[in-house]
């Protein structure tokens, strides 16, 4: 039986991923977008309560415009919108304007060369590629592409609380129990914690933007408790970079979680590295690796970020670095461990080439464990990745976007070192470690 062999298959619907099939078939090549969701961007939609940090000039790819604007579609033109306003009025118009290219509730469960397993050399380059879909109803599918772009995101791959990597003991057990949640809670989910102690752990954007909601609990309802864990010995960036950050709101979030600290709103605990949690009595207790103990808590949100789900990827030949499991060229630019200050330059289709020819990790994934990844990163990216699928070279090589700073300044050496956290580098002024309450652990 003949197979009809797909130019590109996409894996996910969501930001990047829809951008990817605007630009093919801008390219004259054919899409076919595959999307575990039962809806557009539906990761997306899961944090629709957060708002952006980016504008909406920052949010709406080139190629989906052109795409939709003969629809009689409008971009919205100021504003930072949510999450579900971002679906609502462009990914959502996007998907519909693709039709039946997007397919939901489909699920990729493996990506090979037809054929020939991982350790094949002959005649792999010339097979088309197999992706292999598991549907809602459980019956699966074979796809054969020429191409592939995967945009899959990171957002259903959250990295634990555990300090190395790994599931605290007894994680999940809280998990199952209710009382751990890898997510960050909406504002109407932080207000239903009223009168209760609440757990955050991590230093990120999704902590601060979890810190910033349930402070304004905490000045409503004063019995309300927060603790704010850091693994680091330091305060280190987790206040970002404040006016020195090129994206005002990016730098107004982490300064808003500064001040509710500095108000007494917040209880910050630093060089706190989970390595049990404890269910006693209905509630949670974090130890730590050093034996400290947290206050049961009712809940704890962990937002320590997210990392790439790999597991579907085994077949592919992937060039990917060691600390950050991101295509090499790319981890160079954004390895936290070896950039200390500013901005990282835009990546393209030769930063994001593996060893399989015409496979390609796109988005927040091709990021593997680095943070701080924006819309119009992976925009510029799937310019540059579908112009060298179409063979357009020359537009693939070129860079057309220069990435914002994020005023913060970082490196390996401010995991624990205090004297190298507060020297104040390069781009922002020193951040000071703050220490509430009674605790001297601070």
């Amino acid at each position: 039986m003949e197979v009809e062999v797909n130019p590109v298959v996409v894996i996910g619907a969501g930001p990047q991923g829809l951008a990817a099939a605007a630009h093919l078939l801008e390219r004259g090549l054919e899409p076919v977008v595959l999307e575990s969701g039962d809806g557009p961007a539906s990761a997306v939609s899961e944090w629709g309560h957060v708002r952006l940090f980016s504008p909406w000039s920052e949010l709406i790819d080139p190629a989906s415009r052109r795409l939709l604007e003969p629809t009689g579609w409008s971009a919205p033109e100021t504003g930072y919108p949510t999450g579900a306003q971002w679906v609502e009025e462009y990914l959502a118009p996007l998907a519909e304007t693709l039709s039946d290219r997007v397919r939901y509730s489909s699920r990729v469960i493996g990506v090979g060369r037809k054929g020939r397993d991982l350790s094949v050399d002959a005649g792999r380059a010339e097979q088309p590629f197999v992706v292999h879909v598991r549907r809602a109803d459980d019956t699966e599918e074979r796809l054969e592409a020429k191409a592939v772009v995967d945009a899959s995101g990171t957002w259903r791959a959250p990295s634990p609380a555990g300090a190395e990597g790994l599931p605290a003991l007894g994680e999940q057990a809280a998990v199952e129990a209710g009382l751990l949640d890898h997510r960050t809670p909406s504002r109407e989910e932080a207000a239903e914690l009223a009168g209760k102690h609440i757990v955050v752990v991590g230093s990120g954007h999704s902590a601060a933007t979890a810190i910033g909601d349930l402070a304004t609990v905490v000045r409503r309802e004063p019995g309300t408790r927060v603790t704010w864990a850091l693994r680091r010995g330091t305060v280190g960036n987790a206040f970002g970079g404040g006016s020195a950050d090129e994206l005002p709101e990016r730098g107004a979030l982490g300064q808003r979680a500064k001040k509710v600290v500095e108000d007494g709103f917040i209880d910050l605990v630093t060089g706190f590295r989970t390595e049990r949690v404890l269910v006693e009595d209905g509630r949670a207790v974090l130890v730590a690796e050093d034996g400290r103990r947290l206050e049961p808590a009712d809940r704890v949100v962990v937002a320590t970020g997210f990392r790439p789900d790999l597991s579907f990827l085994s077949e592919v030949r992937l060039d990917l670095d060691v600390r950050l499991q991101a295509p090499t060229k790319v981890a160079t630019e954004v390895d936290p461990n070896l950039h200390s200050c500013g901005s990282v330059r835009a990546t393209g289709a030769t930063d994001l080439a593996h060893p399989e020819p015409g496979f390609y990790i796109v988005g927040a994934k091709s990021y593997g464990r680095a943070p701080t990844f924006l819309a119009m990163t992976g925009y510029e990216q799937v310019r540059s990745v579908v112009a060298e699928l179409a063979g357009d070279h020359e537009a693939a090589d070129r860079v057309e976007l220069e990435l914002p700073d994020t005023g913060v300044c970082g490196g390996s050496g401010l995991f624990d070192a205090p004297e190298q956290a507060t020297s104040g580098g390069c781009c922002t002024p020193a951040p000071q470690l703050v220490q509430i309450g009674t605790r001297t652990d601070g």
